[in-house]
């Protein structure tokens, strides 16, 4: 009997239970997903790194490392294995694609996976490519490929045939330099090759790195390594490598987003049964004082009331993880939005164990608030059982003794005490609005903060069309001053320093020609002074240093220490320190000029020129950006509009159910269902009013907190159009119209008879 009476019920009040199962799917789904998305990514990216033997870290040098130094280093206690390493870019001959060429001495540390062809041997005549840059460019096992390397003592051409296609995780995320976002695997790669090969091609050993792996901390290994090398050194740890701390940045925003959208959607999705729920017990109040006269114990009915939640939450529960492993596979695989960005070697979809427990927690949890809203029922005989709900009466409030309250209109009155009736209903359906307002402003703010920033450093600080890189030429800076002068390009010194004990670049510029600008905080254009230095935002942060301040930075592999006062705090794509050639010369810093700007286009490598890099290829990396953004800008959006659909019908339908005899009272008295159906409406029209005036704030809040957890390094600028305000304020009340349009033509089937029957 009780059996059939579950179905009965649920079909009775089944836009609420499918609302409630809904609410639940999507808040288990994308709690699910959002997990899954970085739990994924945390162990696959460390399978890629245990199976190519990622470097802990990475000792630089402008001159070459010999075997004895490898040696000196490796026998560092706490260094487990090392290897000498070679890290160049290099151009691919008769094309303007680039290649990061690597060659590791020790294939156990920095080596590859390969995915196809040939295992890697380091006496084989051949290349290991790319399978990413392979795929997009044709290429394919057995194909013959000829590499231009600009080095230092001459160019040197390696031609040889393509062995066998990898994955490397020293370019997991496979960008050329800082300038790029997302890797665009159609003009740049990577290619390893064997040290018989570069050897055989250069005519001598050609090493500029070591590569260690140790567990030892950079605190406790530096010291050690300029012991061992009787020199200072530069150190990278693998977290100021970007294939690392990238990776590890996409993991930490996963677990920030993931404490964030999906708590908002489970909150919502419970607070809604703790509303839902106790709305329809009450409405059943008679049903269970029936029950209760007919014999059925407290016990028995408190479960049979219990299984709807439990019937939620189950149902609810297995949509949720169909749902979350479908929003995984759409970021998590090869082709998808983090497949565009980190090239790993597997894409099993990974769930933490705490997700289960989770999702065992909210089914027990919606068991509990069913149990919770029908044991208050149950109080009392069976008698006072059989009598009806009613609301709870309230006393005139304040606002009713006023003048304003006589001068409103009956329906602003009416809506006025239903709201003060049902506080946690009104409630919700703010909290709704408010939810969806947040998720519309987030989402399309940082569209806006994107194209800005893309706009600002790419479209108006830079005004090159190509960018040089040089290698170094034993004139010193002769030949690079000579080519800027024949390109009519502006060039930079681009060095390594450490700032505390921190590495950050040291950027020398002389731009007459105004092919580079640079950025203030407020996005105000700055000339560089003759004099002192400018530091970029996370430099002035992490040190605490402003305009006036002195700064101290000495150059790696030198005992020298310079001062400078800070003369301005700039937005920069790199953590750097920037000054003028002529401050460079006032302060005494020794450069070297390696990188030459132009606006000249069709340049290719050789000489001194190590490779090209157009800017066009940067802008077609943030193409890429973008489409990955606004997928997710996309999804956003569909949740804010389902999330304040469902809330809002639920609690609309709730609302209708409740106000059923009043509304046919009204009818009763000469009220059309045309001016009933406005005066629903009316109510929906003020609570989206309130809530779209507490979610605006809200939203840009929430936004500014995302750029500063998830996006620092980028040092963009909050920014929000007026077509985002419109959009998100458009959407939020068709959300609101169209649920209201929709409750208000339930009027039209009111029974008046059999609604006013009853008795209070």
């Amino acid at each position: 009997m009780l059996r059939r009476k579950l179905f009965r019920t649920m079909g009775r009040y089944k836009a609420q239970f499918i609302s409630m199962v809904i609410m639940v799917a999507l808040g288990m789904g994308v709690f699910l997903g959002f997990q899954m998305e970085w739990y994924t990514l945390d162990r696959t990216s460390a399978q890629t790194y245990e199976a190519t033997g990622f470097a802990d870290f990475r000792v630089l040098s402008d001159a070459l490392f010999t075997r004895e130094e490898l040696e000196a280093v490796a026998a560092i206690p706490g260094v487990t294995d090392a290897a000498r390493f070679l890290k160049v870019n290099v151009a691919v001959k008769g094309d303007a694609d680039l290649l990061g060429l690597s060659v590791t001495s020790n294939p156990k540390v920095s080596g590859i996976y390969v995915t196809s062809g040939e295992a890697y041997d380091p006496e084989a005549k051949g290349f290991w490519l790319s399978d990413q840059y392979a795929a997009k460019n044709g290429v394919r096992l057995g194909d013959e490929l000829s590499l231009i390397y600009a080095a230092p003592f001459g160019t040197v051409e390696l031609t040889a045939p393509v062995l066998g296609l990898a994955k490397a995780s020293e370019y997991m995320i496979c960008l050329q330099d800082g300038t790029q976002i997302m890797p665009d695997y159609n003009s740049y790669g990577f290619v390893y090759t064997s040290p018989a090969m570069l050897e055989e091609a250069v005519g001598m050993e050609l090493y500029t790195q070591l590569n260690l792996i140790s567990e030892l901390s950079k605190e406790e290994i530096v010291p050690l390594i300029d012991q061992a090398l009787g020199r200072t050194s530069l150190v990278l740890s693998k977290d100021e490598v970007v294939s690392w701390s990238e990776t590890q940045g996409e993991i930490n925003e996963g677990v920030t987003m993931g404490s964030i959208l999906p708590v908002l959607f489970l909150a919502i999705a419970i607070l809604t049964m703790v509303t839902t729920m106790h709305r329809i017990t009450a409405s059943e109040k008679t049903q269970i004082g029936l029950l209760k006269s007919l014999g059925f114990t407290d016990r028995r009915i408190l479960r049979h009331y219990s299984a709807y939640g439990l019937a939620i939450g189950i149902a609810g529960s297995v949509l949720g993880v169909g749902i979350g492993y479908l929003l995984a596979w759409y970021i998590m695989n090869p082709d998808g939005a983090m497949g565009t960005y980190v090239d790993l070697i597997d894409w099993t979809l990974y769930v933490p164990g705490f997700c289960w427990i989770v999702l065992a927690g909210v089914i027990a949890f919606l068991t509990l608030i069913s149990f919770l809203s029908v044991k208050s029922m149950l109080r009392g005989s069976a008698a006072d059982a059989l009598r009806p709900y009613s609301p709870k009466r309230i006393r005139a409030s304040a606002l009713e003794k006023t003048g304003f309250w006589k001068r409103m209109r009956f329906s602003g009155r009416w809506n006025l005490r239903d709201s003060l009736r049902h506080k946690s209903r009104t409630g919700m359906t703010l909290f709704g609005i408010v939810g969806c307002m947040i998720l519309l402003v987030g989402a399309l703010g940082m569209n806006d903060t994107a194209r800005s920033f893309v706009t600002v450093f790419y479209d108006e600080a830079t005004a090159y069309e190509s960018k040089l890189n040089l290698s170094a030429d034993e004139n010193g800076n002769e030949a690079a001053l000579a080519l800027a002068e024949e390109r009519e390009g502006d060039w930079a010194a681009v060095s390594s320093v450490q700032v505390g004990d921190a590495p950050v670049g040291l950027e020398i510029y002389h731009v007459p020609h105004g092919l580079i600008h640079f950025i203030a905080k407020d996005m105000s254009e700055v000339t560089l002074a003759p004099e002192g230095v400018y530091i970029c935002d996370r430099i002035a942060r992490d040190n605490g240093l402003a305009p006036g301040d002195k700064i101290r930075f000495s150059p790696y592999g030198s005992s020298e220490s310079y001062e400078a006062t800070v003369q301005g705090i700039l937005r920069s794509l790199s953590e750097s320190v920037i000054l003028s050639d002529e401050a460079a010369d006032r302060i005494g810093i020794p450069y070297t000029v390696n990188t030459v700007y132009t606006r000249q286009t069709g340049i290719e490598a050789g000489g001194i020129i190590s490779s090209v890099q157009s800017k066009q290829s940067i802008l077609d990396s943030f193409d890429k950006f973008m489409e990955l953004m606004n997928a997710m800008i996309f999804l956003l959006a569909v949740a804010a509009v389902v999330l304040g659909l469902v809330v809002l019908y639920n609690l609309g339908v709730m609302s209708y159910t409740e106000r059923y005899r009043e509304m046919a009272t009204l009818k009763v008295v000469g009220f059309r269902d045309r001016q009933i159906g406005r005066i629903l409406i009316g109510q929906n029209l003020w609570l989206t009013v309130l809530g779209v005036l507490i979610g605006l704030p809200a939203g840009v809040g929430v936004l500014k907190y995302l750029l500063t957890a998830l996006a620092s390094e980028y040092e963009m600028k909050l920014t929000l159009g007026p077509l985002t305000y419109g959009i998100s304020i458009v959407l939020t009340f068709g959300v609101s119209l169209l649920v209201g349009w929709m409750i208000a033509r339930k009027t039209r089937s009111i029974d008046m008879v059999e609604a006013l029957k009853g008795v209070d």
